[in-house]
């Protein structure tokens, strides 16, 4: 049975990604900021939740007393604004969950993991490309996909890979704010905004948490152990 860690799994992306692992008999912990999202996200799936917040280095070295076969770093989160009214506040936030987080919980998953091992980290088709209103979120997802290439060089003749799943808009709670603000500034209603998220995705829809978690299923299983330092895009071809 392997020991699989899934950050950010109270909701979207990572309670899926959580609920999957579960679904294939792994013994699998789930890490976030609100127990309560935790305790919905297990629903009796045997799953252990630990509170706790992925910029806290101790509390993240603490996680690893035993190490896990397979950790995915899908804590982060980001907001929508003109770099010219982005606060220093907002700048450090945005970098801190979503890169410096996964480095913290790369380096100590590291310290224990054993040949066979799976990095993966979810980061986001603003990894690759740069969009109006985003420049925090997509610096830290650069920042997250240039550490997830530099790791995959540094474990691959130790048996083990550090992969990225790059997605375009996905159906969470976070992408509800990004069409909410889409609502606002262009006085549209809900479908035509999606609409409008979705323009740069040939095939015209919001990608589903279900597909996300197939990626990380893919990745972490025995048919991936030459995928090293990929990054996996979920757009339907806009990438």
């Amino acid at each position: 049975m392997r020991r699989v860690l899934v950050t950010g799994g109270g909701s979207g992306i990572g309670r899926a990604i959580g609920r999957a692992f579960a679904a294939e008999g792994d013994a699998v912990t789930i890490i976030g900021r609100r127990t309560e999202a935790l305790t919905e996200t297990n629903d009796g799936r045997g799953m252990t939740c630990r509170a706790m917040d992925v910029t806290d280095e101790d509390a993240v070295n603490g996680l690893f007393a035993e190490p896990f076969d397979v950790v995915v770093a899908n804590a982060g989160g980001g907001s929508a604004s003109p770099l010219t009214k982005v606060t220093l506040e907002e700048w450090n936030s945005t970098l801190s969950v979503n890169l410096t987080g996964t480095f913290l919980t790369f380096r100590a998953a590291l310290n224990g993991m054993s040949e066979g091992g799976r990095l993966i980290a979810i980061a986001s088709t603003a990894s690759l490309q740069g969009a109006a209103q985003i420049a925090p979120y997509a610096a830290a997802k650069h920042g997250v996909l240039g550490l997830v290439r530099s790791v995959a060089h540094e474990v691959a003749r130790s048996g083990i890979t550090c992969n990225a799943i790059c997605p375009g808009y996905v159906d969470t709670p976070l992408a509800e704010a990004a069409i909410g603000n889409v609502m606002k500034a262009k006085n549209a209603g809900r479908d035509h905004a999606i609409k409008i998220l979705v323009s740069g995705n040939p095939i015209g829809r919001m990608i589903t948490v279900e597909e996300v978690a197939d990626a990380a299923l893919y990745l972490a299983s025995p048919g991936a152990a030459m995928v090293n330092g990929h990054a996996l895009t979920l757009s339907g071809g806009e990438i």
